[in-house]
């Protein structure tokens, strides 16, 4: 657990190269680094505008 922990990324860049062949792991994990990234980035928007709405 205290891997997952130190790299949030690797337990599901580990599922992304169980679907299949045909893609590098370095791939997979650029494609999942992106992926959490989006998602982070949206999820920061959405406590700003949630934030600035229980100021108003």
């Amino acid at each position: 657990m205290a891997e997952e922990q130190a790299d949030p990324l690797a337990a599901w860049t580990a599922r992304l190269l169980g679907l299949g062949t045909g893609i590098s792991p370095e791939d997979a994990r650029g494609f999942v680094h992106d992926l959490y990234a989006h998602a982070q980035s949206d999820l920061d928007e959405e406590r700003a505008e949630a934030d600035f709405a229980r100021e108003e």
